[in-house]
C-alpha cells in the first residue's frame, strides 16, 4: 500500500513539472525534467526496497537516506495538493455539465496563463521550497548543537548549592548516528562547561541496545565532579520491535543498564539519591517512562522515587516525559521542586525566535520546549540531542542545557 501510495504521488507531480517547463527552453526543460526522473526513481526505489527489506533492519546509512527521500515525497504530496484542486474543480464541472446536457465549454485565446499551469506552477513551488528548507535541516541542521543557558531560582536551594550547575543531556538516539564524530563534538561542549553534574534523561536508543556498539568510549568522556546519571526513555524499552520472546526483549533491557553502568553513569530505576556539598544536601529522583499522552507507557513508579525525601530542602526529578509533570508530579508530589524532562523533541522543527516559538509538538504537548513554572514548582523540557524518524532539524536545534541553581 505504501509503495503504491508512493507511486501515485510521484506521477501525480511529474505531470506538474512537465505543464510548469512547457514555455522553457529545450536545453532547460530536459535538465529539469531528467532531473524529476531522477528524483522520482530514487524514491520508487526506496519504496520498492521496503516490500522486501522492513525498515528497521535498515542500517544507519539506508535510514538516513530514505528518510532524505520520504522527505521529498511528503513535499511532492503538499505541491500536489494544487494540482488536485484543479482536478476536481474540472470533475464538478463536468459533473454539472451532465446534469445540463452539455459539454463543458473551453474558451480559447484568453488572456494570461491557464488554471492547470497556475496551479501546476503552485505545485513546483511549494514542493521545492520546503523540500530545501528541510533538506538543509539533515545536511546541516541534524548536528547544529545549540547550549541553552538557564537559571533556576528557588528560596529552597541550600547555601551550599547556590551556583550548582547542572547540564541535561535528552534523546540521544544512539542508533541514528552514523559514527562518533557528531556526539564527540556535542560532547566537547558539555565538558568545556565544566558542570559539577551531568543528568541524561532518556532514550539512548531507538530500539536496540546493541545500537551503543563503538559509543561507549564517547559515552565514558562525560564526566562529572558529582557524577552522571541518566533514567530510561520510552524508547529504551524496546517496545517498537518485535522480539522472540519476552526473554530476548528483557535481555536486551538489561544490557542496556549495564552498558551505562560500563560508561560510569548511575542509572536511576524508581529510586533517589542524595547529593551533598558543603554541608547542605538536596534530593535526586529518578523513575522510569511514565507517559500521560498518546498511550505511552507508564512504567515508573514515583512513590518508590519519591519515599524517605522528606528531610531533603530540594528535589530534582528526572522524567523522561513532560506529561508526567501535570498529570502526577504536580497534583500529588508539590514538594519535587524542578522535574527535567525530554522526549518531545520539539517535533524537530518549528520557529524559536525572540518573543514568538512554534511547533507541531505543541499541539500535542502543553510543555514541550524549554523553562516552565507553575507555583514554586519548575519544569524543564529539553529539546533533545538526537533526531528520530526525520533524520534532521529545522527550526529546533538539537540541545545541550547548562542549567544553574540560583538561591532567592
Amino acid at each position: 500500500m505504501f509503495f503504491i501510495l508512493i507511486v501515485g504521488i510521484e506521477f501525480y507531480f511529474l505531470q506538474a513539472v512537465k505543464t510548469f517547463v512547457q514555455d522553457f527552453s529545450q536545453t532547460s526543460k530536459q535538465v529539469v525534467l531528467y532531473t524529476a526522473y531522477f528524483f522520482m526513481a530514487l524514491s520508487l526505489a526506496v519504496g520498492l526496497v521496503s516490500l522486501f527489506y522492513p525498515p528497521p533492519q535498515w542500517n544507519v546509512f539506508f535510514r538516513f537516506f530514505s528518510g532524505a527521500m520520504l522527505v521529498i515525497v511528503l513535499c511532492k504530496l503538499v505541491g500536489s495538493s494544487f494540482l488536485m484542486v484543479d482536478d476536481l474543480i474540472r470533475f464538478f464541472r463536468w459533473l454539472f455539465s451532465l446534469f445540463r446536457g452539455s459539454a463543458p465549454q473551453v474558451v480559447e485565446g484568453q488572456a494570461g496563463i491557464s488554471r492547470l499551469k497556475f496551479f501546476s506552477q503552485l505545485a513546483v513551488t511549494f514542493t521545492v521550497i520546503p523540500a530545501v528548507g528541510l533538506i538543509y535541516g539533515i545536511v546541516r541542521g541534524a548536528y547544529k548543537y545549540r547550549v541553552h543557558q538557564v537559571k533556576v531560582p528557588s528560596p529552597k536551594i541550600p547555601a551550599g548549592f547556590d551556583g550548582f550547575k547542572i547540564v541535561q543531556l535528552s534523546d540521544i538516539h544512539t542508533g541514528s548516528f552514523s559514527d562518533t564524530k557528531a556526539l564527540n563534538r556535542a560532547f566537547d561542549l558539555v565538558m568545556a562547561e565544566k558542570p559539577d553534574l551531568i543528568l541524561f534523561t532518556g532514550d539512548l536508543v531507538n530500539n536496540h541496545s546493541d545500537e551503543t556498539n563503538g559509543f561507549v568510549e564517547t559515552f565514558q568522556r562525560l564526566k562529572a565532579p558529582f557524577g552522571v546519571y541518566s533514567v530510561l526513555g520510552n524508547h529504551d524499552y524496546g517496545d517498537y520491535v518485535e522480539w522472540e520472546n519476552a526473554e530476548q526483549k528483557r535481555a536486551n533491557l538489561e544490557r542496556l543498564k549495564r552498558i551505562q553502568a560500563e560508561c560510569g553513569w548511575r542509572i536511576l530505576m524508581n529510586e533517589h539519591v542524595a547529593l551533598e556539598k558543603n554541608g547542605d544536601t538536596i534530593a535526586l529522583l529518578g523513575i522510569e517512562n511514565w507517559g500521560g499522552n498518546m498511550r505511552f507507557p507508564k512504567y515508573g513508579k514515583m512513590s518508590e522515587a519519591h519515599k524517605d525525601t522528606a528531610t531533603f530542602p530540594f528535589r530534582i526529578l528526572m522524567s523522561h516525559d513532560p506529561s508526567h509533570w501535570e498529570q502526577e508530579v504536580q497534583p500529588n508530589y508539590p514538594d519535587v521542586d524542578l522535574t527535567l524532562s525530554g522526549h518531545t523533541h520539539g517535533m524537530q522543527m518549528g520557529i524559536e525566535i525572540p518573543g514568538f516559538k512554534w511547533s507541531p509538538s505543541q499541539y500535542f504537548y502543553k510543555q514541550w520546549a524549554g523553562l516552565y513554572k507553575s507555583g514554586e514548582q519548575f519544569l524543564y523540557v529539553n529539546r533533545g540531542l538526537g533526531f528520530l524518524g526525520y533524520p534532521g532539524r529545522l527550526g529546533i536545534w538539537p540541545e545541550i542545557t547548562v542549567m544553574e541553581l540560583q538561591r532567592v
